[in-house]
Formats: C-alpha cells, sequence, structure tokens
C-alpha cells in the first residue's frame, strides 16, 4: 500500500525565520547600499520563493519600483544593476542568516513524528549555496537536519517554479514515485515547483511570506487579525492551488495522515 515517503520543505518561512525576514530586510538593504534606491518591505517579499538573482529582476520589475528606478536614474535598470544588487547581497545574507535560524515552532516535534514514520526528509530553497552553508550548521544545532538540502544555484537548470530541486531530492532520497512526495512551502513560486514535479503540496499561511507577521505578532494576534491574514495568503496562492493549506508546520502531521488516507484508496495530487 502507498504511503507517504518524503517531505520535501523550504526553508525560510516554512521550518524556521518566521514570517521569512532574513531574505526581505536584506534585499532592501541591498537596494539601498548598491545604488542609494529606497525599496519597501512589501515590494521585497512580492516575488519570494525565486532564486535571490530572479528575485532581484523581478522587483525591479514592480511597474511601481521600475517608475521610481526610471525617476531616479533616467533609465530602466539593467543586468549590470541587477548584478551589482546581487553582489552586494550575498554577504550581507550570508553575515546575518544565522541571525534568524530559529526554528518555527513545533518543527522538531513534526520532524520527529515523520522519522518515527520512515518518512525521509528533504529541502530546498531558493537561497544560494552560499547562503545555505552559513545557515545549515545553525539549523543543525536547533533541531532541523534534513537528510538531503538544494540550494537554487546547485543545478544548471532553472530555479523556481521549475520541479528540479524538488526532483533532485527525490533522486537523492531514493523516492520511487512522485505521488508520495510532499512539497511544503510558504510561496506561490514553491507551491508551484511541487505542482510541477507532480507531488502533494501544502502551503503555510500564516508562519511565512505572505502574512508577513513575526512570532510575537503572530502569538499574539487575535482571531479577527489571524482570519485577516489567512485570508490575504489563501488570494495569494489562489492561482497555485495548493492540495493543502495550513497555518504552520504545526498542523502537518494531519495532512500526512490524510494523503496516506487518498494514497490507500488510489488518489493522486490535484
Amino acid at each position: 500500500m502507498k504511503q507517504v515517503q518524503a517531505v520535501i520543505f523550504d526553508l525560510a518561512g516554512t521550518v524556521v525565520d518566521f514570517g521569512s525576514f532574513a531574505p526581505t530586510t536584506i534585499f532592501v538593504e541591498a537596494f539601498r547600499r548598491g545604488f542609494d534606491f529606497d525599496i519597501s518591505l512589501t515590494e521585497a517579499r512580492v516575488p519570494m520563493g525565486l532564486g535571490k538573482w530572479d528575485h532581484i529582476k523581478a522587483v525591479g520589475e514592480l511597474p511601481e519600483v521600475a517608475a521610481r528606478w526610471l525617476a531616479q536614474f533616467n533609465r530602466p535598470m539593467t543586468v549590470a544593476d541587477i548584478n551589482i544588487i546581487y553582489d552586494t547581497f550575498m554577504p550581507l545574507q550570508i553575515a546575518k542568516v544565522e541571525d534568524h535560524a530559529e526554528l518555527i515552532p513545533h518543527t522538531e516535534q513534526v520532524m520527529s513524528q515523520l522519522r518515527s514514520q520512515n518518512i525521509k526528509i528533504g529541502a530546498c530553497t531558493g537561497y544560494p549555496r552560499a547562503v545555505l552553508n552559513a545557515l545549515l550548521p545553525a539549523l543543525k544545532d536547533n533541531g532541523f537536519n534534513p537528510d538531503y538540502v538544494v540550494a537554487t544555484d546547485d543545478l544548471i537548470v532553472g530555479g523556481r517554479p521549475a520541479p528540479y530541486m524538488v526532483l533532485k531530492n527525490m533522486i537523492e532520497l531514493g523516492v520511487d514515485d512522485v505521488k508520495t512526495c510532499v512539497k511544503v512551502d510558504d510561496s506561490a513560486p514553491g507551491i508551484m515547483e511541487g505542482k510541477n514535479a507532480g507531488v502533494w503540496t501544502v502551503a503555510l499561511l500564516l508562519s511565512g511570506n505572505e502574512a508577513g507577521m513575526t512570532l510575537a505578532e503572530y502569538q499574539a494576534a487575535d482571531l479577527a487579525t489571524l482570519a485577516q491574514a489567512r485570508d490575504i495568503a489563501q488570494k495569494a496562492f489562489s492561482h497555485s492551488k495548493p492540495d493543502y493549506m495550513i497555518d504552520t508546520i504545526a498542523d502537518l502531521p494531519t495532512v500526512i495522515r490524510e494523503i496516506n488516507e487518498k494514497l490507500a484508496s488510489g488518489e493522486r495530487p490535484s
């Protein structure tokens, strides 16, 4: 009987860095340091889930950002400009990523439950390998130690929303059937990555980029505030159509049980 063989997690906003602040705040700083150009935290969040070079390019293509850039520099943003911002971003992100290495609540318990079911744990990320290598030791110390991890620049083929980081995880983890694999992510490109790989997809509504709350804000929020944040995130995921949408990783064990029941009855990911 088919059962879930592996769960592949995104990192920031999914298992670590509640609210996904490590990359977004550094994007704001990189634009400012590279060109004395201001973007908002909201603008920095829009393309979250893409590889970081592609993310910078996508921010620059936002109509409001492109208009301000044109007004400030009398020309559109160029590839050379993106390279400068990226080269500014990288050392800042490497230096500061450990400051955002606290696991999202219940991550350790969920990992333990998955391993008790002989489910393998993979991960992939929009971080480049240099940033990932700075983050992994802190994640391990804090209790998250996946069986395999792929960075966005580990493969010569495209990053998200292409399926290759998920498929590389499956190969290395020895998963022999895509429908026994689950992708968990807090961004629409990450969900599309899983959809394109043919695996089950689980979107996180409140711990990641779309809600954009700090852990303290989440814990202090009343039901109305959480409902509003949940609604915003659900709308952000509407086009990617995840199989499941849950608040945080704490809710994942229930989803795994439901997927196992569906697999037992012959169902596949949507």
